[in-house]
C-alpha cells in the first residue's frame, strides 16, 4: 500500500516535470491510502487552482481509494510523530496514517526526508 501525500497528488495532476518520476510508482486504486487530511488539502488546493469540477472529480476518485480517517489513536500517533520528527501537524497526521495501515509514503515534501517507509521525490534534485 502507498499513501500519496498531497504534494505528490499535485505535481501528478498538473504534469509537472517531476510527473513522469511519480507515474510508475503510483499503487493501483485499491492499494492507494487516502488519508481524510489529504482530501482536505486536495479539496481546498483543487477547488482554488483548477476549480470546483476538477475538485469533484478528484475526490471521487480518492474516495474509490482506502480512505483513513483521522480517529484519536492516529491522532495521538502523529502527535508522537510530529514531537520526535518536528514535522507540521498535516505532515504528522499523514506520517502516522501510513504507519498505521503499514503504508509507504510517496510525497515531494522535502520535511518527510530520510523518515522510514518514505519515497521522496525532490523537486530540488538534479
Amino acid at each position: 500500500m502507498v499513501l500519496v501525500d498531497t504534494s505528490a497528488w499535485i505535481e501528478w495532476l498538473i504534469g509537472s516535470p517531476l510527473a513522469p518520476r511519480i507515474r510508475p510508482i503510483l499503487p493501483l486504486q485499491p492499494e492507494w491510502v487516502v488519508p481524510t487530511i489529504v482530501q482536505l488539502e486536495l479539496a481546498k488546493w483543487l477547488t482554488r487552482e483548477v476549480g470546483e469540477d476538477q475538485a469533484d472529480e478528484v475526490l471521487a476518485f480518492t474516495q474509490m481509494c482506502q480512505v483513513v480517517a483521522l480517529d484519536t489513536r492516529i491522532a495521538l500517533a502523529a502527535a508522537e510523530a510530529g514531537r520526535a520528527h518536528k514535522l507540521a501537524t498535516a505532515d504528522a497526521i499523514v506520517y502516522a496514517t501510513a504507519h498505521s495501515v503499514g503504508a509507504s509514503i510517496l510525497t515531494c515534501d522535502r520535511h518527510f526526508e530520510r523518515l522510514p517507509g518514505v519515497v521522496l521525490i525532490d523537486k530540488h534534485a538534479g
